[in-house]
């Protein structure tokens, strides 16, 4: 098992663009197993190819399904996600990541969603979700059009964490020279 270290505000590769995932073989059942190890260390529910180095159109997300038990949870990996539509109702909520460690604000997003994707064999799904598997899925998404969660902030509230962000992206440079 390949272990990813997830990249930080400021490293290039969380605002490139993606490729598609164009083969579906062992490779990618592997990297997904990977990435499913890298989300669930570091507490996180959801993660996007980018968000290891990789710069490829692949998500994989992890819902808690046991409050009394953090590593019971339903996997999900999505190659080629893509939102086909969404709701004009929206709802509020706090989103954290962890490319922006120690950061939480509150961003409005589209209540439902539905979307296709392909799954590891390369077969293509459509599904709807709503509440918080469609907020994971839009936040991972974003990542793979290069969007952070903060540039959904209001320019005040951006100004406001500024500073924090400007020590994570001096930091994601430190990261970068040392490697």
């Amino acid at each position: 098992m390949k272990k990813y270290a997830v990249k930080i505000y400021g490293d290039p590769v969380l605002r490139k663009p993606v490729e598609p995932i164009d083969t579906f073989d062992e490779s990618l059942e592997e990297f997904a197993a990977d990435m499913v190890h890298a989300m669930i260390e570091h507490d996180g529910i959801g993660l996007a190819a980018p968000q290891v180095g990789v710069s490829k159109s692949f998500i994989v997300i992890g819902l808690p399904v046991n409050a009394d038990d953090p590593d019971d949870r339903k996997i999900f990996t999505m190659a080629n996600p893509e939102i086909l539509e969404e709701s004009e109702e929206t709802v509020v909520m706090d989103e954290g990541c962890l490319s922006i460690p120690d950061i939480t604000e509150e961003v409005e997003r589209p209540e439902w969603i539905k979307l296709k994707f392909q799954d590891l064999k390369g077969e293509e799904y459509e599904i709807e979700a709503d509440g918080i598997f469609a907020r994971v899925i839009q936040h991972e998404i974003d990542h793979l059009d290069g969007v952070l969660f903060v540039d959904h902030l209001s320019p005040l509230k951006r100004t406001l964490l500024r500073g924090k962000l400007k020590r994570l992206h001096e930091d994601s440079k430190v990261r970068a020279e040392e490697a």
